[in-house]
């Protein structure tokens, strides 16, 4: 899922501070499974909100609400009728749904709300962790199911490198190296075959350098 983290509360004062009428939206979606983006980060941050405005006395009407998703147009339809009611939303939703309310709303300022960071999984109750960079090319198949462009420091294909120690990434003894777990994972599954073999070069061209990406499925199309 994609992971986020709530922006300072600092900055987004700054984003609303000359509007009177801002909702805060959430999404049940991803970023409330990263505590980030939910209902319950929604009420927390309006009310703080609420505080710093009344401490400073201003007046600022702050409505809070939650969608389903907020990257699919049909769960921000709910939206339609009452988005003339408020001067900006803060979107704590990731920001393909923060871009997508700002496409549909084009008149209505949208603020971020949180900083996407990667996609990831939970390793424990507030901790997630990356697993993956969406490079278009999966090639998890020969590698034991661990990605080496998400779990290699270096994002090298054929590892691991000279500055592996004990299992260890040179960039942090905290760091697994992802090329010892690749080795490992492969020799518990007795495919050591697929690390001998060099693993050949990327297309990269399905990765982000080539500009927006764009996924058609003709058969579902109306």
């Amino acid at each position: 899922m994609v992971k986020a983290k709530p922006k300072p509360i600092g900055e987004i004062i700054d984003y609303v501070k000359d509007f009177d009428k801002v909702l805060v939206a959430g999404c049940d979606g991803c970023v409330t499974v990263c505590e980030a983006g939910g209902l319950k980060e929604v009420q927390v941050l309006a009310s703080s909100l609420r505080l710093y405005f009344n401490k400073e006395g201003k007046r600022k009407d702050i409505e809070e609400t939650s969608l389903t998703r907020q990257c699919d147009r049909e769960y921000l339809e709910p939206l339609l009728d009452k988005i003339d009611n408020y001067d900006a939303v803060v979107s704590l939703a990731c920001g393909v749904g923060a871009q997508f309310m700002a496409e549909l709303y084009k008149g209505k300022p949208i603020f971020p709300g949180v900083d996407t960071c990667f996609i990831g999984s939970t390793q424990e109750r507030g901790v997630w962790v990356e697993r993956c960079q969406a490079c278009g090319q999966c090639i998890i198949a020969s590698t034991g199911g661990i990605c080496p462009i998400a779990r290699c420091s270096k994002r090298m294909l054929n590892g691991p490198c000279g500055g592996s120690e004990k299992g260890s990434c040179e960039v942090s003894k905290d760091t697994p190296c992802g090329w010892h777990l690749i080795y490992e994972r492969l020799k518990e599954l007795g495919q050591l075959d697929h690390f001998e073999a060099p693993t050949d070069p990327k297309d990269w061209t399905t990765s982000r350098d080539g500009g927006p990406r764009k996924i058609v499925k003709e058969d579902v199309q109306p």
